[in-house]
């Protein structure tokens, strides 16, 4: 599963908010990230995947 453009900027936008206003550690939040890159890779990556699809099947299923 490709994470569409819009849901990295997000993420991208969540960490840097992280960075700057709650004290994270830019070496944390690069920790953070290469233990995404090595999840990927990992044989759990398909359930990482599964799971992300769920939620946002159920958070596009939401009728706000």
């Amino acid at each position: 599963m490709a994470l569409s453009v819009s849901a990295v900027v997000l993420m991208l936008v969540v960490v840097w908010l992280l960075v700057r206003r709650s004290g994270l550690k830019l070496s944390h939040a690069l920790v953070c990230a290469l233990l995404g890159f090595y999840l990927a890779s990992s044989s759990i990556a398909p359930s990482i995947q599964q799971v992300t699809a769920n939620l946002a099947g159920m958070i596009n299923g939401l009728k706000l």
